[in-house]
């Protein structure tokens, strides 16, 4: 099994395989746009435009289970997103992380990295380009401090 197994709805509202990313490098992330660690979009974005050329893509997965910092519908989520930040790599549809209703990606992530739940929002997971989950991390780390391990990647 991989991330491939599964289908996410776009923040405009289509059905997409996941296995649309096939051979591409991922970082996924659960974001929230009333959150101390919002700032961070400006560094996934800087990220995504740096390696998106060279085969790498963000997933970001808008979450209101933590203090609902992401209360906003899809389209406002979108248009703030794109306004404040010019975010340009693809968002998805809100979703739950955790507990009996989380997305069943999710779900998929956090069994297979020890099954801790998920801290808090601008938790990220990157996958590699086989579809499997190569590292999990802290909200607290920043995207700039993922460029080791993404150009790694991308040069297997």
């Amino acid at each position: 099994m991989s991330i491939y197994d599964f289908n996410v709805e776009t923040i405009q509202g289509d059905q997409v395989s996941l296995e649309t990313y096939k051979g591409k490098v991922i970082l996924i992330v659960n974001v929230a746009s009333k959150c101390g660690f919002t700032k961070q979009y400006d560094g996934l974005e800087k990220l995504y435009e740096a390696y998106q050329d060279k085969g790498f893509v963000i997933l970001g997965f808008p979450c209101n289970q933590f203090k609902e910092q992401e209360p906003g519908s899809n389209e406002e989520i979108q248009e703030f997103c794109r306004l404040n930040f010019g975010v340009t790599f693809p968002m998805f549809a809100k979703i739950d992380v955790n507990g009996d209703e989380a997305h069943p990606l999710y779900q998929y992530l956090v069994k297979e990295t020890g099954g801790k739940k998920i801290p808090w929002n601008f938790t990220k997971f990157l996958i590699g380009p086989d579809g499997q989950i190569v590292n999990r991390y802290h909200p607290m780390k920043r995207p700039k401090n993922l460029v080791k391990e993404v150009e790694k990647l991308l040069n297997q």
